[in-house]
């Protein structure tokens, strides 16, 4: 992708690409996890985020494994769900499964000590997103729903709930859609926010403004732009399945 550099984010880009192949990754017998930001282990000044948003784990965790009981605190944690299952516990009496197609928003305001097991016959995958609240020590919460992700762009979350998406603390909004062969989406931001898109499966094109070159986005890559950059968003012949960020 000529127009966009992958070096890591600075306050003048209008696009930051980030090619999967670029990403931190962490691989253990029961784990392949891949880093679009800085995690654990990987350390890297220039990506330690995208605004508020500071985490994109894609997980693929083996059958009968899993994350131990672990802590986290003032950060809105995000799971989207791709393929099998996970089972959750936490310190907030919540034992829940998360089937594809799921997603569970959990603040951890206070503090939160949770765990993350496949309890699944086979491999399962997941998105695992980070994002910074509007503000540090709220009373921690959970919340997991089911949603038909259809061709359009599906809500997921917003402040507002608004269109049967989560809550979050903070203002942002997380969209997913999984549009077929040659589909169009159009992207169309609210002003002063900034942009991400990230490729869970399939391929696609972005149509940049001012009459630019379209530009190729495929599984795992990430784009992060300013809303002015980016009009819209075409699958290929095999469709794609994205996830669509609006950060303030």
């Amino acid at each position: 992708m000529s127009t966009t550099q992958s070096t890591g984010p600075r306050a003048t880009d209008t696009l930051v690409f980030r090619p999967a192949a670029e990403r931190f990754h962490s691989q253990l017998d029961w784990l392949d996890s891949w880093h679009s930001f800085s995690f654990s282990s990987h350390y890297d000044p220039a990506w330690m985020g995208f605004g508020p948003l500071r985490v994109i784990n894609d997980d693929t965790i083996a059958a009968g494994k899993g994350f131990g009981m672990h802590p986290h605190r003032d950060m809105e944690i995000i799971t989207v769900m791709v393929e099998g299952q996970l089972n959750h516990r936490d310190s907030m009496g919540h034992a829940e499964v998360l089937r594809a197609g799921e997603v569970q928003r959990m603040s951890a305001g206070t503090g939160v000590v949770h765990s993350e097991v496949n309890g699944g016959e086979r491999p399962c995958r997941l998105l695992q997103i980070w994002i910074e609240p509007s503000e540090a020590g709220i009373a921690p919460a959970y919340e997991q729903k089911p949603f038909e992700i259809r061709a359009g762009w599906t809500p997921l979350l917003g402040p507002e709930r608004a269109d049967g998406a989560m809550a979050i603390h903070r203002r942002v909004r997380l969209w997913r859609a999984k549009p077929g062969a040659a589909d169009q989406l159009p992207i169309a931001l609210a002003a002063g926010s900034q942009g991400w898109i990230q490729v869970i499966d399939g391929s696609g094109t972005i149509e940049l403004a001012g009459g630019q070159p379209r530009a190729a986005l495929v599984r795992g890559d990430g784009l992060g732009f300013e809303p002015a950059a980016l009009t819209g968003f075409t699958a290929d012949a095999a469709g794609a399945d994205l996830l669509l960020f609006e950060l303030h």
